[in-house]
C-alpha cells in the first residue's frame, strides 16, 4: 500500500452547523481554475475533515438556539441562529456529550450493544428516565460531590503550595462545567423542580410527603428502657457542623461570585438555586419555606419543562439523528491497532444548495484536485447522502377526524431524489461510491421491511437506474431504530398537591402525571453502510477478523456476501427484530437489490451473533435481472488508479509493463497472491488488456467469475474513462 495509502475517505453531504464554514465557502471563486492549490486543500481538511466522533463534536460544535416569545409565553427553538432577535435574548444549547438528550441516546446505544437484545425485550424506559429532572439531579449530585471534595482539599493547603495550584486548575474546570447552564433557564428548571421537592418532601420514593415542619432528632432510651426521640438542640447541631459549614460557606460565596461575574442581569432566585444545587444547606443554614408558593412554582416549572422539552425535541431531533449518524459511522471501525482509520469530510451545507448549477463548478473543481491526480491521500472514495424523501402516501383523505391520530408533518431537511440525481451526475467521473438512505421514520425500519418487503424502495430508486452513474449509487435499507416510536414515552414527574393542613405530597391522579414522547429516534442506514465499508478497507480491521488477510492490500475486493464474511465483519448495532421471513429474503435475493442489513438469528462456530449484519451489498448497476456487488466497482476503480500512477498517465510502454508476464509486474504480483480475503484478484478473477494503437485506446478487461467489466483508457493523455 505504498502508492494508494487509503481507500476509505468519505464525504458527507449534509449541514451540521450553519455558523461553521462550509465546503462552498472554503473553495471560493473558481472562475478560470481547474483545481485548487495545496494550501486550500489543507485549509479544507483543517475545517471540515474529522477522524473521530469527539473531534466531530469539537470541530462542528452542534448547537440549538433558544429564546423566549413574550407574546405566547413559550420558549422557541431553532438550529439556525435567528437574525431578527437581539443576541442577548438568545441562549445557545450545545449538543455535546454533556447535553442530557444526546447523553441519554449515546448511553442507550451502549446499553443495547452490551445487552445484545432485540427492541421488543429492551427496557427503554430505564434509559429514557435519564432526561427526567430526578435523573438530571442525580448527575448533578455526583458533580457536587466532586466539587466539594476538591474544594475541601484546596482549602486545607497553603497559598502557593504546588498541589493547591493543581487543585485550583481542577476547580476551574469543574466550575466552568457547572457554569455552562447559568443562563439556560430550561437547563435550570430540572434543578429547580428537584430543589423544591427536596425542601418540601421528606424521605425518598413515590410515597414521600411533607407534613409539619421538620425538626432534627436523636433516637435514645429512657431510664426504664423506653425508646424516645429527643429533639436536637440548635446549639448542638451548630457545634457538630461548624467545621463543614466553614468550608461550605466559602464554597457558597465562590458560586455566588461566579454566577454574578458571568451574568449582566443576575437573578437572585437563580443565584440561590445555583448555590443550593452545588452547596446543599446544612442544619445550621435552614430557612423558612413558603409552601404554597413553592408548590405553585413546582407545578408551573413542571408544566413549562414538559412543554419546552417537547418543543425542543421536535426541533432538535433531525440534528440529533445526524449526530448519531456520524457516531455510527465511526463506531463501525472497531480495531485494537489503528491502521487505515476512516476520515469523514463534512460539506456542512444542504445538498439542495450544493447541487445548484451556480455551485456545482466549485465542487467539481475540488474533486478535480482530490480525485484526478496521482496523489491519493485526499482522494474521496465514498459519499453519504442521508434522508432522501420517500413521499409515501398514507391512506385516503378523511372527511372528518373522529379520534386523535398522528399529525402528518413534512419532515424538515430531507433531500429530494432530483438533488441526489443531480449530484451523482456531476460526481460520476470521480468514481465516488455514494451510500444514500431514505428519510427516517417507522416506514423505513426493520419492522416495516419485515412485513411489507422492499418493493417500495426499489420503485423509488427507478429514476437512478440505467444511468452512467448507477454503479456508484448504493441505496441502503433499513434505517436503524434507536428508540421505537411506541416505546419512546417517559414520565418526567408528578404534580404536587397541598391539603388544607399544609401537608405536601405528590399527586396520585392519572392526569397529574407529566409524560412526554420522543416520537422515535432513528439513524439513517447510509451512515452505517458507509462506516462498515470504510472500516473493512483497513487491513488491520480485516486481520483482526480473518487470518488470511494481506497487509499489502486494502479491502476493495473484500466480498461481504461470500462465505461467513458477514458474520465476522458485523456492524456495531444490536439486532432489532427476530429476522425477515423466507418470503422477504427470497424477494431480496431475487434481484439482490441494495445494501441491505439483516437482523436474523445466526451463529458462528457455536457463538450467537447479536449484531446487525450485512445481507446484501449492491449498487444500482444491473446485469440482466441482478444488481452488481459494490466490490466490483471498487476493484475496477482501484485498478484504474493504480494503472494511472504506474503508467504515468497511461503511457503505452508503461501499460505494457504493468500487464506483462514479468514476475515483478503489478499484474503478476496480484496474480500470485490470490489466497487472501482481500486479494485484488481472487479465484475466478482475470485481468487482461488489449491496446488499439490505431485509435490510441487501451481496453482493460476485469473478469469477476461470470461477469466482465471493460475499462477504456486513452493512451498518453488524460481522458474521461468509460465503462461499457
Amino acid at each position: 500500500m505504498d502508492v494508494i495509502t487509503q481507500t476509505n475517505r468519505t464525504i458527507l453531504f449534509t449541514e451540521i452547523n450553519p455558523e461553521c464554514l462550509n465546503l462552498l465557502t472554503l473553495i471560493g471563486d473558481v472562475r478560470g481554475k481547474t483545481s485548487l492549490d495545496d494550501d486550500k486543500i489543507k485549509e479544507i481538511n483543517k475545517e471540515l475533515a474529522v477522524s473521530s466522533f469527539p473531534e466531530f463534536l469539537e470541530k462542528f460544535s452542534p448547537v440549538v438556539y433558544s429564546w423566549c416569545d413574550a407574546s405566547t409565553g413559550k420558549i422557541q427553538y431553532s438550529t439556525v441562529r435567528p437574525e431578527h432577535i437581539p443576541q442577548n435574548c438568545i441562549t445557545e444549547i450545545p449538543l455535546n456529550e454533556m447535553n442530557d438528550l444526546l447523553n441519554m441516546l449515546i448511553t442507550l446505544l451502549d446499553a443495547k450493544d452490551a445487552q445484545g437484545v432485540a427492541n421488543v425485550d429492551f427496557q427503554f424506559g430505564k434509559i429514557l428516565e435519564m432526561i427526567s429532572p430526578k435523573k438530571i439531579m442525580e448527575d448533578i449530585r455526583q458533580v457536587r460531590r466532586e466539587i466539594q471534595y476538591t474544594y475541601g482539599k484546596y482549602m486545607e493547603l497553603d497559598d502557593g503550595d504546588p498541589k493547591r495550584l493543581d487543585l485550583g486548575d481542577t476547580l476551574n474546570y469543574q466550575f466552568e462545567q457547572a457554569s455552562q447552564n447559568y443562563n439556560n433557564v430550561l437547563a435550570m428548571l430540572p434543578l429547580a423542580i428537584e430543589d423544591i421537592k427536596t425542601r418540601l418532601l421528606l424521605g425518598d420514593g413515590e410515597s414521600r410527603q411533607g407534613g409539619p415542619d421538620f425538626k432534627a432528632g436523636l433516637l435514645s432510651m429512657g431510664e426504664d428502657g423506653e425508646l424516645k426521640i429527643l429533639e436536637m438542640k440548635q446549639e448542638e447541631s451548630t457545634q457538630l457542623a461548624v467545621v463543614d459549614d466553614e468550608v461550605n460557606l466559602s464554597l457558597m460565596d465562590a458560586f455566588r461570585e461566579d454566577y454574578d461575574a458571568l451574568n449582566e442581569n443576575p437573578s437572585g432566585y437563580v443565584r440561590d438555586l445555583v448555590v443550593r444545587t452545588f452547596c446543599p444547606l446544612s442544619s445550621t443554614m435552614e430557612s423558612n419555606v413558603n409552601r404554597e408558593l413553592e408548590v405553585g412554582n413546582y407545578n408551573t416549572y413542571l408544566e413549562f419543562y414538559k412543554q419546552s422539552k417537547n418543543d425542543f425535541v421536535k426541533v432538535v431531533k433531525p440534528l440529533i439523528e445526524k449526530i448519531l449518524g456520524v457516531k455510527t459511522f465511526f463506531d463501525q471501525y472497531r480495531v485494537k491497532e489503528k491502521g487505515m482509520q476512516p476520515k469523514l469530510l463534512i460539506t456542512n451545507i444542504p445538498l439542495e444548495m450544493m447541487v445548484k448549477s451556480s455551485n456545482l463548478p466549485r465542487l467539481i473543481t475540488y474533486l478535480n484536485t482530490t480525485n484526478d491526480k496521482n496523489e491519493f491521500d485526499n482522494t474521496i472514495w465514498f459519499g453519504i447522502v442521508p434522508d432522501v424523501e420517500l413521499n409515501q402516501t398514507s391512506g385516503g383523505k378523511l372527511q372528518r377526524v373522529r379520534f386523535a391520530g398522528n399529525k402528518r408533518e413534512e419532515k424538515q431537511g430531507t433531500n429530494s431524489m432530483e438533488s441526489l440525481a443531480a449530484l451523482m451526475n456531476a460526481i460520476e467521473p470521480y468514481k465516488i461510491s455514494t451510500f444514500f438512505s431514505f428519510c427516517t421514520g417507522e416506514e423505513t425500519t426493520f419492522n416495516y421491511i419485515s412485513t411489507e418487503g422492499i418493493e417500495l424502495f426499489k420503485d423509488k430508486c427507478t429514476p437512478l437506474m440505467k444511468k452512467t452513474y448507477s454503479e456508484f449509487v448504493i441505496p441502503c435499507i433499513p434505517n436503524a431504530t434507536i428508540i421505537p416510536k411506541d416505546k419512546s414515552g417517559l414520565v418526567l414527574d408528578k404534580k404536587m398537591v397541598m391539603d388544607e393542613e399544609g401537608n405536601v405530597a405528590l399527586s396520585t391522579e392519572k392526569d397529574d402525571v407529566m409524560k412526554m414522547w420522543l416520537e422515535g429516534i432513528y439513524v439513517s442506514a447510509a451512515y452505517e453502510a458507509a462506516g462498515i465499508v470504510a472500516a473493512w478497507q483497513c487491513p488491520e480491521y480485516l486481520k483482526q477478523r480473518f487470518k488470511d488477510t494481506s497487509m499489502e492490500y486494502p479491502g476493495v475486493r473484500f466480498d461481504i456476501e461470500a462465505d461467513d464474511n458477514a458474520l465476522l465483519a458485523t456492524t456495531s448495532m444490536t439486532k432489532e427484530i427476530s429476522g425477515f421471513t423466507n418470503a422477504i429474503k427470497n424477494s431480496i435475493n431475487h434481484t439482490g437489490f441494495g445494501f441491505v442489513f439483516s437482523s436474523d438469528n445466526a451463529q458462528y462456530k457455536g457463538q450467537e451473533i447479536k449484531s446487525i449484519t450485512v445481507y446484501k451489498a449492491r449498487n444500482l448497476l444491473s446485469r440482466g435481472n441482478e444488481f452488481e456487488p459494490i466490490y466490483k466497482t471498487l476493484v475496477v476503480t482501484y485498478i484504474e488508479r493504480m494503472l494511472r500512477f504506474y503508467s504515468a498517465d497511461f503511457k503505452q510502454d508503461k501499460i505494457e509493463k504493468f500487464f506483462s508476464n514479468n514476475p515483478n509486474s503489478q499484474k503478476s504480483r496480484w496474480d500470485a497472491s490470490r489466497q487472501y480475503v482481500n486479494s485484488i484478484l481472487q479465484d475466478g478473477d482475470e485481468l487482461e488488456c488489449s491496446i488499439d494503437e490505431k485509435y490510441g485506446v487501451c481496453d482493460v478487461l476485469v473478469t469477476f467469475a461470470n461477469t466482465t467489466r471493460n475499462l477504456k483508457v486513452q493512451l498518453e493523455r488524460k481522458a474521461r474513462n468509460e465503462y461499457v
